[in-house]
């Protein structure tokens, strides 16, 4: 899509998503790559429920702002997820209530914080993995997340989002909307492993190959 769509359709998803309640007041943010190389992102400290496309701010592959508000405090990692990931198009972070607080009541491992308990949560999501406490915006996490990328995908398995202790999950696709979707389905998986005390059951090691066998599901 053309430079004006991206932006309109980062404002559309951080609309629903704010309607819906996957974000509230100023927590989370956006970013998109550009259709001539670098991307947009969403500025700091900005509600996704009120975005304006002229106000996103443009940042080039060096990571260099060139237009817009001051950009989003997580641009490290943004940046860093698009250079590890070729295939990421677009990168969402919220501060998701359920998953929020299932690191606060201990997440299921620190390799999958939920455990596979859903079929679609297999084939939409895939394996997610904890990234320990760090301040909001630490560079660290960065490389940490270039780092859980490269190694899933050297063995076949890529993901598509990890789970910030205590800050939240931040997930990528190719687009906004498939993004989008992946943080919905994610989110209401913790959701639903909340409500069962923590003890679903999760899918077994045949039916996750059937998955794999019958809609490519990485797991």
């Amino acid at each position: 899509m053309d430079d004006a769509t991206l932006r309109e359709e980062i404002c559309r998803v951080g609309a629903s998503l704010f309607a819906r309640g996957y974000v509230h007041a100023s927590a989370g943010n956006i970013s998109a790559r550009r259709p001539g190389g670098g991307f947009v992102i969403t500025p700091t400290d900005a509600c996704l429920g009120t975005l304006q496309p002229d106000r996103l701010a443009v940042i080039e592959p060096d990571g260099t702002q060139i237009a817009g508000e001051r950009a989003s405090k997580t641009l490290a990692l943004h940046r860093r997820i698009y250079e590890a990931d070729p295939e990421a198009g677009c990168v969402l972070h919220t501060h998701a209530t359920h998953l929020v607080a299932l690191t606060l009541a201990g997440v299921w491992s620190a390799e999958d914080i939920v455990p596979p308990i859903t079929p679609y949560y297999v084939m939409k999501v895939g394996h997610v993995p904890l990234v320990a406490y760090h301040r909001p915006g630490d560079p660290a996490v960065a490389e940490q997340v270039a780092a859980l990328i490269a190694r899933s995908r050297s063995v076949g398995a890529p993901i598509r989002g990890v789970m910030l202790e205590r800050l939240g999950p931040v997930v990528w696709h190719r687009t906004p909307a498939q993004a989008s979707a992946v943080l919905e389905e994610l989110e209401e998986t913790a959701k639903l492993w909340l409500q069962t005390g923590r003890s679903a059951t999760a899918l077994g090691a045949a039916q996750i190959d059937e998955l794999r066998q019958a809609f490519g599901a990485h797991w």
